[in-house]
């Protein structure tokens, strides 16, 4: 079985060699009828050739295995990836703006429309398949770049479906402006696809916690809580490309070796393995419990308990990213 890795390599080798196809039968479409709807088109498709060669080089970089002057692996070449193609991508649908309010205030003729519907039509439904298997091994495999990928590629398919009601509606009514009023539109959403792409790249880049992921990882936790877990807290989670590395520190009975301690800790990692991913990299700092922590544990039967257990302080989203152990505020 492929390493997330490679898969998520092979699988952009396949992009990128679709869009070289799809932008030639794009151009061809477009000098057949001289559409600027087509235009734009075919200029996201340049967009879509160059970002999937981008992405290729970037995953073959995220797939390399960490190293001495990388020691958490190359992944972030993933981030850097998707903010290039984000901005290709917003610089396309500027252009596409520019290019359809100029042949609304100059009026082109616009011949063969029938053909480019076809072939334009043909480009969408091959996109749209291939997008949506790009975004369902991107999110598989936690990768941006291909989630990037598959996202540019889907909208792309929207936008040329839309394109293609926009001819249709221009061949039967004859009205030119509704060409470039197609265009505009369309280039507006590219405009605003870029910026949520290169948006998320630079959240990436900066570490900024992703608010979703540290959700289902603490509601997984909690569902699978060990007496001897005691108190987690102070969880962090980056992302390097396809490897999740987290961070946490777990309380357990202060009574415990190392051994036992670190059987928890295995635990612990397993747990988070089996619904995240095995490329998973886990640093946990375990510590002894306190007298205090007496009153959040229910470990039964513990001979050293100092307090009655009082209540359990469920883990959220809120109090896990604390750098403190957690008591009963009446404790505080």
């Amino acid at each position: 079985m492929l390493k997330p890795e490679k898969q998520n390599l092979n699988v952009q080798k396949w992009v990128a060699a679709v869009s070289v196809g799809l932008l030639a039968v794009k151009f061809i479409a477009y000098y057949s009828t001289g559409s600027v709807a087509i235009l734009t088109d075919a200029l996201e498709s340049i967009v879509n050739v160059v970002a999937g060669f981008i992405g290729l080089y970037s995953l073959y970089v995220a797939a390399k295995p960490s190293d001495w002057d990388h020691p958490y692996g190359h992944g972030k070449a993933e981030f850097l990836s998707a903010a290039i193609e984000g901005t290709l991508i917003g610089s396309a649908g500027a252009v596409i703006l520019y290019k359809a309010v100029m042949q609304l205030i100059y009026p082109a003729e616009i011949r063969r429309i029938d053909y480019g519907i076809w072939l334009v039509a043909a480009t969408a439904v091959v996109n749209y398949f291939v997008g949506f298997f790009c975004l369902q091994i991107g999110k598989k495999n936690n990768s941006l770049a291909l989630q990037a990928s598959g996202k540019h590629l889907q909208s792309d398919t929207y936008s040329t479906l839309g394109i293609v009601a926009g001819l249709v509606l221009l061949l039967v009514t004859g009205y030119k402006w509704i060409d470039s009023t197609v265009a505009i539109i369309f280039g507006l959403v590219i405009v605003v696809t870029g910026y949520k792409i290169v948006r998320k790249s630079i959240a990436g880049i900066m570490d900024e916690a992703d608010v979703h992921l540290l959700t289902k990882m603490i509601t997984v936790i909690n569902a699978n809580r060990r007496e001897n877990w005691i108190d987690l807290h102070n969880l962090r989670v980056i992302k390097y490309g396809s490897v999740l590395h987290v961070d946490c520190h777990l309380t357990v009975p202060w009574y415990m070796n190392i051994h036992e301690a670190h059987i928890e800790i295995d635990i612990l990692a397993e747990l988070i393995r089996s619904d995240f991913g095995e490329s998973l990299e886990l640093f946990v700092h375990s510590d002894g419990c306190l007298t205090f922590s007496c009153r959040i544990c229910d470990k039964e039967n513990c001979k050293r308990r100092q307090h009655n257990f009082e209540q359990q302080v469920p883990w959220t989203l809120e109090n896990i990213s604390s750098n403190k152990m957690h008591q009963l505020k009446a404790q505080a």
